[in-house]
């Protein structure tokens, strides 16, 4: 196996080292390794060469690339230890399921499963949730956070959520689009909920384009918290895409919330007594987010225009940060952002339940690249 970190413009949360990531240019001459053995922190694999600096380990960020459309995910590979006792499945990574080449319609499935977020004794690990509810498209892994669904503007998307697997009622909620109360997917204003044995189908129009959020909204907090949750994108008309396109949901975790369910602890959920102790990206955090193909780290050419898809779907408020180079933020909460007030920047804050759209111009390697700053 070839792993490629080569030099690095780094980013982080500055109020929680948790986030952080490397976004890697592609200048095979400029390699930070040195030559001798070492046991890779993010699989435990016994390997040669070792990034220069010990940053690398608090690497956390890992983007879903849409250069990589309706591809299905890797499914994490557990331990022995983490298999033993338990038939349910492990999650994947969210796939990025593009609805129009499927004819505007997908079905989410609801599923129970494990979710593996550290899964090696590495670096405090393993991490792992005992159970999630994931939702799961089409014939594609489940996932934490859910699938990506990506459409156009001016086409509509037939959601079915298929809940005849399920324990519990659960609903799909869209943000963004204008749509018929009756397609809402909160049951306390449309009195529809999807129990447990049946089928509902959602008409959602993608009439604002941007990069929206949704999730089930019944039993709204205890549900996210449980991982149904993800990214749904519009398109505009005329899009132009980036060199290279990633989505990334942030998610801070109160690990009590999963491990009741499991029947692992005795724990009254109350949303206002949340005390997050699990943070992640793309449901990954440090250093699994670092594996070159169960993370997806993000790693680009010099000259690419990059355009990330921020969401924050949790419940803190998180400024993203990156080291040694600027962005421009070009849409947020569905809005774009006029040519006239944007700016070069280095920091995003994202709050609780917000989606962001940064370009970050094209990579030079003009610039001198200096360690993190801690």
């Amino acid at each position: 196996m070839t792993i490629r970190l080569l030099s690095n413009i780094y980013t982080h949360c500055p109020v929680n080292w948790n986030f952080a990531a490397d976004l890697c240019l592609g200048r095979p001459k400029h390699r930070l390794y040195h030559d001798y053995t070492f046991r890779r922190p993010w699989d435990g694999v016994v390997t040669t060469g070792v990034p220069r600096r010990n940053r690398y380990n608090r690497c956390l960020v890992t983007g879903c690339s849409g250069g990589r459309a309706n591809t299905t995910a890797a499914t994490n590979t557990p331990t022995q230890t983490q298999s033993d006792g338990s038939d349910l499945p492990y999650t994947g990574s969210p796939t990025i399921v593009n609805v129009d080449d499927q004819g505007g319609k997908v079905t989410m499935r609801t599923q129970q499963a494990r979710h593996a977020v550290h899964p090696i004794d590495t670096m405090g690990g393993p991490v792992e949730f005992p159970r999630v509810w994931a939702f799961q498209a089409d014939d594609n892994a489940p996932s934490v956070p859910g699938p990506i669904l990506r459409t156009t503007e001016g086409n509509a998307m037939e959601v079915t959520l298929d809940n005849t697997g399920g324990r519990r009622a659960h609903t799909i909620h869209f943000h963004g689009v204008r749509k018929t109360w009756k397609n809402d997917g909160v049951p306390t204003t449309t009195g529809i909920k999807i129990p447990p044995g049946e089928k509902h189908t959602y008409e959602i129009p993608a009439n604002v384009p941007g990069t929206h959020f949704y999730h089930c909204h019944f039993q709204t907090h205890r549900h996210i918290d449980m991982g149904m949750y993800g990214i749904y994108r519009v398109d505009p008309e005329g899009y132009e895409s980036a060199d290279r396109e990633y989505f990334m949901t942030i998610k801070d975790w109160d690990s009590r919330v999963p491990r009741k369910w499991a029947g692992e602890t005795d724990f009254t959920y109350n949303s206002a007594s949340r005390n997050p102790d699990v943070f992640t990206v793309n449901g990954k955090s440090t250093p699994r987010t670092l594996h070159p193909e169960k993370g997806s780290p993000i790693i680009v050419d010099e000259g690419d225009t990059v355009r990330v898809h921020l969401v924050n779907g949790g419940y803190m408020s998180h400024p993203m940060h990156i080291h040694n180079h600027r962005f421009q933020r070009v849409e947020k909460d569905g809005g774009t952002i006029p040519e006239a007030a944007r700016h070069d920047m280095n920091t995003d804050i994202l709050h609780g339940r917000i989606s962001s759209s940064t370009r970050i111009r094209p990579i030079s390697t003009s610039r001198s690249l200096v360690p993190a700053s801690r």
